[in-house]
């Protein structure tokens, strides 16, 4: 009950996140061709992509975030680390999560990758201190898009039509996207449950004079013990 409460929770999080982003995005002029909440099937997995703008600059992809607290990473992290208050969080790098929606797209496209424009538009007002320049507040995306000026894609409106054709909107398809998202969800919870809060390493099985315990396998580097 608790992990699929917090699915719910962060769908409904994700889902305000996503409105402010949409708004924002109206602010944008008519040659700026706007999707929201996209998804496409490569194979026999679907992806589903918060936002796509397509615009005679580039294709921008974005992936919208709401984080609360302090966060920190770079373009290259596995995982970021989210403080929130004495607490300290790991959560999947979204620029990863982005590269695979990009990589979805390019594929279907037939596209390059130097179409494509890679966003992640933090929503919420959380503090980043992310070495990237893909990561965006909510307040500078606007500005952001509007700094591309180099005229890349001349039949944008043909590859828009192309994106809009393979967009599913079949109930079924999405509710079957959104059971295999909650069982992520639930292995990621499980995942976590065997992950070091300290350094994020794994915790395993290890003994001492005076018995076995649980520990981080970063040992002597992290001298976290998991408490019974």
């Amino acid at each position: 009950l608790g992990i699929m409460s917090l699915f719910f929770y962060k769908k409904i999080v994700g889902a305000a996140g996503e409105f402010w982003v949409k708004r924002e995005l109206k602010k944008l002029s008519k040659e700026y061709l706007i999707i929201n909440d996209y998804m496409i099937r490569i194979g026999n997995k679907t992806y589903q992509i918060d936002h796509i703008v397509v615009s005679l600059y580039g294709i921008f992809v974005i992936e919208t975030k709401q984080y609360n607290g302090y966060l920190t990473g770079n373009d290259f992290d596995k995982t970021w680390i989210q403080y929130s208050g004495k607490k300290k969080y790991y959560v999947n790098n979204p620029i990863h999560q982005n590269y695979g929606h990009i990589q979805a797209l390019k594929k279907a496209l037939e596209l390059s990758d130097n179409n494509f424009i890679s966003i992640v538009c933090i929503s919420s007002r959380a503090k980043v201190k992310v070495k990237s320049n893909k990561v965006v507040l909510i307040g500078n995306l606007i500005t952001n898009i509007k700094s591309y000026h180099e005229k890349i894609l001349l039949n944008y409106e043909e590859i828009y039509n192309k994106i809009i054709s393979f967009n599913i909107t079949s109930r079924q398809e999405r509710r079957e996207h959104v059971k295999n998202i909650k069982k992520y969800v639930k292995q990621k919870h499980i995942d976590n449950i065997n992950k070091c809060p300290k350094c994020g390493s794994h915790i395993v099985e290890r003994e001492s004079k005076y018995g076995k315990f649980l520990g981080c396998s970063n040992y002597p580097r992290c001298k976290y013990i998991k408490n019974n």
